[in-house]
């Protein structure tokens, strides 16, 4: 099932899926004890993320080709770091340059974000794709210089400004994704492709992930995780490409859809 979570013509806040000729079902139930397509039609006036996170996890360096192309040593065990939820952004919501905290340095990272469906604690990699609700796109918006030399090499100080986490455009259920490190994940900045690569180029998968953060946290349902980023970042290039108001960018992943947010400078308060 592609589950959309929307806001209606009527200011409502529902939970639709994918009909016919472009038309969305609502649905009834809830995404963790399960959802039933009616045959109500929705107007949706706008998108949302299609979840409401309780915790977002993420996890760095951990496709080959991008640990290779920053330099860094291939890591033994994932490298995790957190955003916070005022991170989220909708699709077609604007990912803001900050002007406060200013960043000249921010970048692009498309992911695979996995949401957990239901408590997950200490499980094995074999079972670690039963706790998986479903999949959708994310971007890791980062700004490296808050990341790495200004923010004193803290991670998520560079990572969790507002809007720095886009999600969308629909959750896809785990049960049409019966392997997830298999999937062609591309960035598109203004366009142009400037990441191209399949999430079989994970150092560690979605498997391991999983199983990985529940042997220290219990992971509960809503919980997000980001799997990490291919390489193609902004950072790496030369001479580096930021991200700059008036840019659009895309991450599109196999089977599950394309999220798309324009760039936009920070409003002052």
């Amino acid at each position: 099932m592609r589950i959309m979570r929307c806001i209606t013509e009527n200011d409502l806040m529902v939970h639709v899926t994918d009909g016919e000729l472009g038309s969305y079902h609502l649905l009834s139930g809830n995404p963790y004890d399960g959802f039933k397509a009616t045959l109500a039609h929705v107007p949706v006036r706008q998108v949302l993320a299609p979840v409401v996170p309780t915790m977002i996890w993420c996890i760095g360096l951990n496709y080959k080709r991008h640990a290779e192309e920053t330099g860094a040593k291939i890591p033994e065990q994932p490298v995790v770091f957190a955003k916070g939820p005022n991170a989220v952004q909708r699709p077609g919501g604007p990912i803001a340059i900050p002007r406060h905290l200013a960043s000249e340095q921010v970048d692009y990272e498309c992911e695979l974000a996995v949401v957990i469906g239901k408590r997950c604690k200490n499980v094995s990699p074999e079972r670690a794709l039963d706790y998986v609700l479903g999949y959708t796109c994310a971007n890791d918006v980062s700004a490296r210089d808050w990341q790495i030399k200004r923010g004193g090499s803290q991670w998520s100080r560079g990572k969790t400004f507002d809007t720095f986490a886009p999600l969308g455009p629909v959750l896809v259920t785990a049960d049409e994704i019966p392997d997830p490190n298999n999937l062609r994940i591309t960035t598109r900045l203004n366009g142009e492709i400037v990441q191209d690569s399949n999430t079989a180029d994970m150092i560690f998968s979605v498997r391991e992930i999983i199983s990985f953060l529940s042997g220290s946290t219990t992971l509960l349902p809503g919980t997000v995780i980001l799997t990490g980023t291919p390489e193609g970042v902004g950072m790496a290039r030369t001479p580096p490409r930021w991200l700059a108001p008036g840019d659009e960018v895309s991450i599109e992943i196999e089977k599950i859809g394309t999220l798309t947010n324009p760039v936009v400078l920070e409003e002052t308060a």
